[in-house]
């Protein structure tokens, strides 16, 4: 039985989404929980890995559960006898506590021929950042950068504007061996919030390692004039990695959506997305270890 796991987390003290061993991460606290309830060990398929300090508020995740597994759900869900999927967030939650740091926000039975990592169409992700003009809230401290300058938003909008479509973004990515960098960002915009907070909105079919937290410290450079939106343009046709800009830090980034196509197209398109990366290596998964 696939089970579909709309998730949120702090990322601030997890070592990451993947599993580690001796390590806190948000997969191995996730899948704890869970074997709890089932009584056995369970493996989580996510849409995007992210990064240490990398935030999430819509990640997505599927798990294959068992007969007896199942069972356990079906005999063990009280109230939802309804919905014995949609029982597992709220057992989840009683695992973890009344406030943790990573849970299940919506759990579901997945439509037939879904895959949270393959069958996916689109990541978004948000990034924030405090400076001069917006000044800082320590409420907000995990998951907002602060860039101690005036940033000019508009400059930073219209630079994000000039990168969007199918393009190589090896010069905004680590490099990852036998994995191609050519990407197609979707939208990539900047705009100040009600309390004056940057906020980027950046969308794209998939990321490569270490792309969005470039991309923001990129834009950040032209905010603060040390860059144009044409540099950004040259630097990314040049394909190299540069010291033109920082990178910025993990704490500002969030994933917040990941979208999948019509039930009746999932199946293909998880075809399409393994096809793909027989190919050439490459995966429509976001990693923010590049994006943080």
């Amino acid at each position: 039985m696939r089970i579909r796991l709309d998730i949120a987390y702090d990322g601030t003290h997890f070592r990451g989404w993947a599993k580690q061993p001796g390590l806190r991460t948000v997969q191995g606290t996730l899948e704890a929980a869970l074997a709890r309830i089932v009584g056995s060990d369970v493996q989580f398929v996510v849409a995007g890995r992210t990064d240490a300090g990398v935030h999430a508020s819509g990640q997505v995740a599927h798990v294959d559960l068992d007969e007896q597994q199942w069972a356990r759900i079906e005999a063990r869900h009280g109230r939802a006898a309804h919905d014995p999927a949609g029982s597992i967030a709220g057992r989840m939650h009683g695992v973890l506590g009344a406030y943790p740091d990573a849970t299940v926000t919506r759990s579901s039975l997945a439509p037939e021929g879904f895959d949270a990592r393959f069958s996916a169409v689109w990541r978004r992700y948000r990034y924030r950042i405090a400076d001069q003009i917006s000044g800082f809230d320590p409420m907000r401290r995990h998951d907002t950068t602060s860039i101690r300058s005036r940033l000019d938003a508009g400059a930073m909008d219209a630079a994000a504007q000039t990168l969007i479509g199918l393009h190589d973004f090896a010069a905004y990515c680590k490099a990852r061996e036998e994995a191609t960098t050519i990407r197609t960002l979707l939208d990539y915009r900047w705009h100040r919030d009600d309390d004056g907070v940057l906020v980027a909105e950046v969308k794209a079919d998939a990321f490569c390692h270490s792309m969005v937290r470039a991309l923001v410290g990129a834009c950040a450079a032209v905010g603060e004039g040390r860059l144009d939106a044409e540099d950004l343009v040259t630097l990314r046709d040049g394909l190299a990695r540069t010291s033109e800009f920082k990178v910025l830090a993990a704490r500002g980034l969030t994933l917040t959506e990941v979208g999948y196509p019509a039930d009746d197209l999932l199946a293909t398109r998880a075809e399409q997305t393994r096809a793909r990366r027989d190919r050439d290596g490459s995966l429509p998964e976001a990693q923010p270890q590049g994006l943080a």
